[in-house]
């Protein structure tokens, strides 16, 4: 069932366009990663679908009505995850949990809520002394405590340390298990090839690519070779080895524009080890999603507006 519809999505601020003829669908039980770079529009699109953001033109229907003309209505149905704030400082977990419950008919307990996110400890803790791997907890234990059918996750694991980061991922899985249609928006691409069986990537208010994570890499897998050296390393030597165009997309990032031949490989390492220069790790005939959404985003992507 498509719990998000979106055809042709315009949204404007004055005369600039910040999202341009966006078309966009999410199904319930799945994770949904909405990423670009700052200013790709992906933030107008989240608010127009929750509901605060006008738009200029487009359909938009979540789980069956628009957020705009519906927003009373879908307000129980919808959770919203802000990145940060939404609660009085001297407030603890427990406390904002049972005020929030408190807005639903059928809220979830919020003492079983706050195990699942792991702060039962901090149960009675003041906001202001949590950590912000706890705090972000929180924020998700709010946006989930009313049992949402669509719940929007901004940033949610952004300062969470790493066991904080596994509890929000179990909490995620659960999600989708449970029937909800989870969209996230992230910068740590990492997390979103890990949490999202789909994935939109968006650039100058546009879709430049959609599909699962293995299908966004695979789309590009033996096109080149990237591996990791000290910064600076003789390029154009390399290039003359090699045959083929070598950049260092990034400091100590390199990247062959050349299929990853067995041969190529080898011609590569050779050249290093000739060198005594280190390698820090090869990715031959695979690209992750990162570079991935490096490369469709650096110029614009294969369909983004000017």
């Amino acid at each position: 069932m498509q719990a998000i519809e979106v055809e042709g999505l315009i949204v404007r601020y004055g005369e600039v366009v910040a999202v341009d003829d966006l078309h966009l669908t999410a199904e319930a039980g799945r994770v949904l990663a909405l990423l670009g770079p700052n200013g790709a529009g992906k933030t107008s699109t989240v608010e127009t679908l929750e509901g605060y953001r006008p738009r200029a033109a487009g359909s938009v229907r979540i789980l069956g009505l628009d957020p705009a003309r519906d927003h009373a209505a879908l307000t129980a149905r919808v959770g919203v995850m802000l990145q940060r704030g939404g609660v009085y400082p001297g407030m603890g977990p427990a406390e904002a949990l049972r005020l929030f419950a408190a807005f639903y008919r059928r809220p979830l307990d919020p003492a079983e809520l706050l195990e699942r996110v792991g702060l039962g400890d901090v149960a009675r803790t003041p906001w202001r002394r949590l950590s912000g791997g706890e705090q972000q907890r929180l924020s998700l234990a709010l946006a989930l405590v009313g049992r949402p059918e669509v719940v929007f996750l901004d940033e949610p694991t952004a300062g969470v340390d790493v066991q904080g980061r596994q509890v929000i991922r179990a909490v995620i899985a659960g999600l989708r298990d449970e029937g909800v249609c989870v969209v996230l928006t992230t910068h740590q691409l990492e997390e979103a090839e890990r949490l999202a069986d789909r994935v939109v990537i968006i650039d100058h208010g546009r879709v430049v690519a959609d599909g699962s994570p293995a299908e966004l890499v695979t789309e590009t897998a033996g096109r080149s070779i990237r591996f990791g050296a000290p910064a600076g390393i003789a390029v154009s030597d390399l290039a003359t080895r090699l045959g083929a165009p070598v950049l260092e997309v990034d400091p100590g990032e390199y990247e062959v524009q050349a299929p990853a031949t067995p041969a190529a490989v080898a011609a590569l390492t050779a050249w290093l080890a000739e060198r005594e220069l280190p390698l820090a790790d090869l990715r031959a005939g695979r690209e992750r999603l990162e570079d991935v959404f490096l490369r469709l985003t650096a110029t614009g992507g294969d369909g983004g507006a000017s």
